[in-house]
């Protein structure tokens, strides 16, 4: 123990003395041995192609090379897999795995993994370091748990999966989650009402989060993060009891939505908590990736790749063997799929991606920032990474929508801004949230920050009455005003929200605070259909726009119709061909009945 004190006290004093040459900025090799690390271009992006056809774009990566050098991997931390299962005794996994791994079926210790993904998802995480097979994982030398909760949804399983354990205060044991990944998700055709009357479990869900991201640890609590969604282009969902493939179609053409996203992440309710940390992904580029969802509620942006065929996505575990799994024998685009010489087994994978690529990626980060100083809270970790995100495709300019207005006129709309700067100084962006997560930079100021934030503080919903009409096809759409009195810092704002449409695509939502930050809460053209008997109900949105901002003042909603009639969103199945919604204009004003807000700060 004195050893290793001195150690950290040395490495310390290294980092303090070249903290002036701004060290973390500085590359360094990643060591190890492995020998796919060097293909993993989401820890130390060069430029490489990770067995896909083309390349990436040398420096868009978590920035973790200093991290890794000074021996930060997420020692003491460990992270539950809530997924398909893991596949614990696997090689390149099983020295992290430690005991608490729930088979939510048979109530083994063993979470069968039958599809692979959650065994990818653990590996992004913490696959072990320098022991010759695969690559790393982001947090190597953290502690793994895993539950293969997606084939066993009961509220049960939810509850064990996340955290409360049958003797309920599990969670203080050492051992015990920290990091809470959740790779999964829905994509709601309709709004979804924020109701704890008429949907008990969402009350249950939101105190047990409550609970553990604040009490759990002894007090430092948790962090649950959670995959934003990959429905940029399309999504899919049921209509008549059949599968639907749901699609934008404007001028005649298909998945032709204006550069907007086609859905939004805000639009389900486990993705408008102030307790997930909601990630969008990124490509090898350092850009959007092609199918990541969107929205004010994304807190951060992390590597998710592409497809691993023309463009990179993750090299991680698979499924041991060649029969199972994403990696299985034959011939492949990406060229370390099929029994090759660096996989004979088939043990690895270069087509991991989505949002469930850079949820454990993030979780990961994490791991790594509360390793540096464990007694830092969880939201003190969580806001050590606001502070030190950067702008990724910081040149992205945003989207403008040019529509034609009542009037005839062509008029045109800044739809999604560019990156802003709030009034506290924080950029953002509706498509990355924060930033790219830099973990470098977290973990220097982890290293050097003693005292966590104060106290979470939530305000009571505040609700004004509007029933104002809101005009169609015009930019002024309709405004309304609540006064805020608690002095706040904020840290994550919601919106509640009661409105009459028919066609919710045509409608965008602002955010405006009393610093005059505007943050679009939900973007025109999210290809809703009709639901809530045309409307939204009690729906909520969240915005982490305002970060660091001051709550006490006026803050203004916007709710603007932007269409005629011109846009339509499609359905289409094998059996039932293409069907259309929405694709008439509402033949009546739509209406703000009422709207609420409540500030998460200190």
């Amino acid at each position: 123990m004195i050893l290793r004190k001195s150690l950290l006290a040395c490495s310390i004093a290294l980092i303090s003395a070249q903290a002036s040459a701004d060290i973390t900025d500085s590359t360094f090799a990643l060591v190890g041995g492995d020998p796919l690390t060097p293909q993993q271009w989401h820890l130390q992006n060069n430029g490489q192609s990770g067995f896909s056809l083309s390349n990436g774009v040398a420096g868009n990566d978590l920035d973790l090379d200093f991290a890794h050098l000074m021996g930060i991997k997420g020692r003491g931390i460990t992270v539950s897999v809530i997924d398909s299962g893991v596949e614990i005794s696997h090689p390149d996994l099983q020295a992290n795995v430690v005991a608490g791994s729930v088979n939510l079926g048979d109530g083994s210790d063993f979470p069968t993994d039958l599809n692979g993904h959650g065994t990818s998802v653990a590996g992004l995480i913490a696959a072990v370091e320098g022991n010759g097979i695969g690559g790393r994982g982001v947090a190597p030398h953290a502690n793994l748990v895993g539950f293969n909760y997606l084939d066993y949804q009961s509220v049960a399983g939810w509850l064990v999966a996340h955290g409360l354990s049958e003797d309920f205060r599990a969670l203080d044991r050492f051992t015990d989650p920290r990091v809470f990944n959740q790779s999964y998700g829905s994509t709601p055709p309709t709004p979804r009402a924020y109701d704890y009357a008429s949907n008990p479990f969402l009350e249950l869900t939101d105190q047990v989060q409550a609970d553990i991201s604040l009490n759990s640890h002894w007090g430092r609590g948790a962090v649950y993060v959670k995959s934003a969604g990959n429905s940029f282009r399309s999504y899919s969902a049921y209509y008549q009891g059949l599968p639907i493939q749901v699609l934008p179609y404007e001028n005649r053409q298909f998945y032709n939505n204006n550069g907007l996203p086609f859905h939004s992440a805000n639009i389900s309710t486990d993705n408008n908590n102030y307790w997930n940390l909601v990630v969008s992904a990124l490509n090898a580029q350092g850009q959007l990736a092609s199918y990541s969802s969107v929205g004010s509620n994304v807190f951060l942006s992390a590597p998710g790749g592409e497809y691993g065929t023309n463009a990179p996505a993750m090299v991680t575990i698979d499924l041991t063997g060649c029969d199972k799994g994403m990696n299985v024998a034959g011939e492949h685009p990406n060229s370390l799929h099929g029994g090759t010489e660096l996989d004979p087994n088939c043990d690895y994978n270069g087509t991991m991606n989505g949002t469930s690529s850079a949820a454990p990626n993030t979780s990961g980060a994490i791991a790594t920032v509360m390793s540096a100083n464990h007694a830092l809270d969880a939201r003190t970790v969580r806001h050590l990474l606001a502070q030190t995100a950067r702008k990724t495709d910081e040149h992205h300019p945003g989207v403008d929508l040019a529509f034609e207005n009542a009037d005839g006129e062509v008029v045109n709309y800044n739809a999604v801004p560019a990156w802003q700067t709030n009034a506290a100084g924080y950029h953002f962006h509706h498509f990355y949230g924060l930033g790219a997560i830099d973990v470098d930079a977290a973990v220097y100021k982890a290293l050097f920050t003693g005292v966590s934030l104060p106290a979470l503080q939530m305000t009571d919903w505040v609700t004004t009455q509007v029933n104002a009409e809101i005009p169609d096809a015009t930019l002024a759409g309709v405004q309304s005003n609540i006064q805020v009195e608690q002095a706040l810092t904020v840290e994550s704002v919601q919106v509640k929200l009661n409105i009459d449409h028919t066609r919710l695509r045509d409608l965008a939502i602002e955010l405006v605070s009393p610093s005059g930050t505007r943050s679009v809460l939900m973007s025109a053209r999210t290809g809703l259909l009709a639901g809530n008997d045309g409307g939204y109900t009690d729906s909520v949105m969240l915005s982490n726009h305002f970060y660091g901002e001051q709550a006490q003042g006026n803050w203004t909603l916007n709710v603007i119709d932007t269409d005629k009639g011109t846009s339509y969103t499609l359905g289409y199945n094998p059996s039932l061909g293409l069907i259309g919604f929405n694709s008439r204009n509402n033949a009546v004003a739509g209406l703000l009945k009422d709207w609420s807000i409540r500030v998460f700060g200190h």
